[in-house]
């Protein structure tokens, strides 16, 4: 009786779902999904995420007209996040957790004495970054932008590319203030590597996108790191002169608009956004800056796959007053 009562239930939930559902997007969804490879275990999952789906489809369209009008500088594009909602995307694709006692050192990074500071630069071509790499529903972007930086620094002083381990600061930094996917800082991070002198490589400890049991082993040692520093508070000049004379470094940002996630894989604009706050939950590295049409802007390398963005990158605008709080927690590590 009971079980004939929960099938008429799901049934009659099934149905009122389904008549929610726009027909006109069928064909739109049935690609995604294949792209994608997107399965759901039951049909009411399905429905519940297609209704997701369907507003972020349409919050794009309406988004890509305006930019006909001029009143925007980026397009957006249905990409892996599609059939989620911000909320989850802001608890699973974030992570930052800034320490409300928070040291930021002693003095501000202010580069080598007579050392030029280039125009542009594209820590990509010289070979100091990794392939972008994608968190999935674990909060660890800042172990992944502390890796990066790292990764870096390695490159540059040892001259050799390593891909180094988020999933060692992941399980093995908790008692320096990190909490696995529940969220991190950046220095934390780099506390635990100085005092465990050492990271693992990516390779020898692969990424699983959960909090696990520390498995560092030192023999799989890739890096190391003897200090860090960070860069005067919402003060954007230090950044350049920290990227263009030494290489990429973590920034914090602000994840702010439903928007973002959706950046298109084509757009070759600047994300300007004058509305965005400073206020900082996410982690990323700085690989380079530049200017494009008269904007000028930052190379930013996200932890989010490479359907987003540009290929997993955002240009997001300098000088602009410190906008999305981009320089506001800018941090980097010391071999």
């Amino acid at each position: 009786m009971f079980g004939s009562l929960l099938l008429l239930v799901t049934m009659l939930f099934g149905a009122t779902a389904a008549a929610l559902i726009d027909v006109d997007t069928d064909m739109h969804w049935q690609m995604w999904k294949a792209q994608y490879s997107k399965a759901y275990k039951q049909q009411v999952e399905e429905y519940g995420r297609r209704r997701i789906w369907e507003k972020n489809f349409r919050m794009i369209a309406l988004h890509n007209l305006e930019v006909s009008l001029g009143l925007h500088t980026y397009d957006l594009a249905m990409n892996h996040l599609g059939d989620l909602t911000t909320e989850e995307i802001m608890q699973s694709l974030t992570g930052v957790r800034v320490p409300s006692d928070l040291e930021r050192g002693p003095t501000a990074f202010v580069g080598a004495a007579g050392a030029s500071v280039p125009d542009s630069v594209d820590w990509r071509d010289k070979g100091y970054v990794t392939n972008v790499k994608m968190q999935g529903g674990c909060g660890s972007c800042w172990a992944f932008s502390a890796a990066g930086a790292l990764e870096g620094q390695l490159m540059k002083t040892r001259g050799r590319l390593v891909s180094l381990s988020p999933q060692n600061l992941v399980d093995c930094s908790s008692k320096y203030g990190n909490e696995g996917c529940k969220g991190g800082f950046i220095h934390q991070a780099f506390k635990y590597v100085i005092d465990n002198q050492g990271i693992d490589s990516d390779s020898s400890y692969p990424y699983h996108a959960v909090q696990e049991q520390c498995k560092y082993d030192p023999a799989n040692r890739a890096a190391n790191c003897s200090s860090y520093s960070f860069v005067k508070q919402g003060d954007e000049g230090g950044p350049q002169i920290r990227c263009g004379q030494c290489g990429p470094h973590l920034c914090g940002h602000r994840r702010y608009q439903a928007q973002v996630p959706f950046l298109s894989q084509w757009y070759v604009c600047v994300y300007d956004d004058p509305s965005c706050s400073h206020d900082v939950n996410h982690a990323v590295l700085v690989v380079g800056y530049g200017s494009l049409g008269g904007q000028d802007f930052w190379l930013v390398k996200n932890s989010w796959g490479t359907t987003f963005g540009d290929h997993g990158y955002i240009r997001m605008a300098r000088n602009k007053g410190n906008q999305c709080g981009i320089s506001s927690e800018a941090c980097y590590p010391i071999m």
